[in-house]
């Protein structure tokens, strides 16, 4: 059985293309970018072009305003903490707010800043997953040192108003951070004209290698770097992964070309829902906000989505119960707590993600097995009670 695979936020398929371009990378050209002869210089062209195209993705000035990582989760640390203590040096600020649905890439640094001293403020989010300007910014003071919301939730899609939140903070003169791992290549980001200091991305979600990923930093923000060395213009040490950049690069071109093809992930996305919702006791999360085009998480009563997704495999089904980081974990969705949703919804949450190589076939196949899987975990489990 071939499997029919719809969980494009954990991650995506390398893309040909992309499998292409990086193959002289793999073979002939293997030399550090640093060095002075001609190989070297190939690969540092290369290693250019992709920031080249990172930056016209994100919407930056220049392109010496990206930064390469090894992932979107060490470009969110290096933000908030990079970010943090340059701004404790420069104005004594100690205050960090961020969202409570936040990736746990964010939510794991928060710890570790608060043991350095640093006073962490956590701004709730409505039933829709929605985060309280007003609140957020009745929070940002003098003691201020950033303030870091996702644009776009990785278990419900949800779009959050940062351009909104990006002005204030600019007129606070207060850096603000963006994760955009999930919105990348999806919709259009303008971080430059929004006004967003530092914004991360992560390659894998785009069709690239995993193991790659970048941070917008925008003109005139300093931050002290998580890994010290000369690479990177001293803001990110270790030799450039050449390979892992040019997937990045190739990848991000590929969407580029593709940001204007929402309409066919909107249809499914039409689909998806319309016959998951024709399921008694099927909650869609967010409804009432702006979502990406390619997500849905549903609540289903009476199911545990773990469960239910093991089940969806066996029927050549992978779709997800919630973020890939938290696989296996018992603990319950931060999202969806936050959003208010009562611990049944929570347990019986599953998210579907299309992408790049998604087929309408595949969309017909999730539609005819969902119900039938749905109806026979409850079945068994009114046998089991």
């Amino acid at each position: 059985m071939q499997a029919v695979y719809l969980d494009y936020n954990a991650t995506a398929p390398l893309r040909p293309e992309v499998a292409r371009a990086v193959e002289p990378y793999l073979r002939e050209n293997f030399a550090n970018p640093n060095s002075p002869y001609r190989l070297g210089q190939e690969a540092r062209r290369a290693v250019e072009s992709a920031r080249e195209a990172v930056a016209r993705l994100l919407g930056a000035n220049s392109p010496q305003e990206i930064v390469f990582t090894s992932s979107g989760s060490e470009s969110n640390s290096a933000a908030l903490y990079g970010a943090a203590w340059h701004s404790r040096q420069q104005k004594g600020g100690n205050k960090i707010i961020v969202s409570s649905i936040e990736h746990d890439s964010v939510r794991e640094m928060l710890p570790v800043l608060s043991s350095q001293g640093f006073k962490i403020y956590e701004t709730q989010v409505d039933s829709n997953g929605i985060v309280d300007c007003d609140s957020l910014c009745d929070a940002i003071d003098g003691e201020t040192a950033l303030v870091s919301v996702m644009h776009a939730n990785n278990e419900t899609g949800v779009i959050e108003p940062i351009e909104k939140i990006a002005n204030y903070c600019r007129g606070k003169k207060v850096l603000f951070h963006s994760d955009a791992v999930q919105s990348a290549g999806k919709i259009e980001i303008a971080a430059s004209s929004w006004g967003v200091d530092l914004l991360s991305i992560s390659g894998h979600k785009l069709g690239a290698l995993k193991g790659v990923g970048a941070l917008y930093i925008g003109e005139g923000v300093k931050l002290f770097p998580l890994i010290g060395g000369l690479q990177e213009k001293r803001r990110r040490g270790g030799t450039e992964n050449v390979v892992g950049i040019v997937s990045l690069g190739e990848a991000v071109k590929l969407a580029l070309e593709e940001l204007n093809h929402s309409a066919k992930y909107l249809a499914w996305q039409a689909q998806i829902e319309k016959a998951c919702l024709s399921v008694e006791g099927v909650r869609l999360n967010g409804r009432g906000a702006k979502r990406l085009p390619n997500t849905s998480n549903f609540s289903i009563e009476g199911v545990d989505g773990h469960s239910l997704s093991i089940a969806l495999d066996l029927e050549g089904l992978c779709v997800s119960s919630g973020s890939a980081c938290a696989a296996g974990l018992s603990s319950p969705s931060h999202v969806l707590r936050a959003m208010g949703l009562p611990k049944n919804l929570i347990k019986g949450a599953l998210r579907v993600s299309t992408g790049w190589n998604t087929k309408q076939e595949e969309v017909n196949r999730f539609i005819e097995i969902f119900p039938g899987a749905v109806q026979k975990m409850r079945s068994a489990s009114l046998v089991a009670a």
